[in-house]
């Protein structure tokens, strides 16, 4: 009984049969090799994004943490011209500048323009990252 796909082979006349129809070993090596290739490809994507998640997470604390030291500056009553640089518990630290700004426009004026200006560091690995937050506040000047 003959199976479809199958044939004798011509050197045997026993009843072994061979199936013509199959994938040889190169075809097997090359298609295993392929998705080899694709499974390292796909993971050295998600490795990427990992990567950037790490970062975007650091990044956004930082600014959650220089905000809340720009909030501090600007709450102080007698906010003056200075420059001073304060380290945090967890390694970072902040620069911080408040200088007059617009003296002119405001010469006549009961109030003065300060600008502040707080950069803010923090390690990241083995390099050092900062961002800058940069605002303006009015305040009475000193009579």
């Amino acid at each position: 009984m003959m199976i479809p796909g199958m044939h004798k082979s011509p050197r045997d006349s026993s009843s072994t049969c061979s199936f013509g129809s199959g994938f040889t070993l190169l075809e097997i090596l090359v298609a295993i090799a392929l998705l080899g290739i694709a499974i390292v490809l796909e993971l050295q994507l998600f490795s990427a994004d990992l990567r950037a998640i790490t970062a975007s997470e650091e990044y956004v604390t930082a600014v959650q943490r220089a905000e809340a030291k720009m909030r501090e500056v600007l709450d102080e009553e007698k906010l003056e011209e200075r420059t001073w640089s304060e380290a945090m518990d967890n390694g970072s630290r902040a620069d911080i500048t408040v200088s007059g700004t617009l003296k002119e426009r405001t010469e006549g004026l009961t109030v003065k323009v300060l600008e502040i200006d707080l950069t803010f560091y923090w390690k990241s690995g083995s390099k050092t990252r900062s961002i800058t937050l940069r605002t303006m506040k009015v305040a009475a000047k000193k009579v």
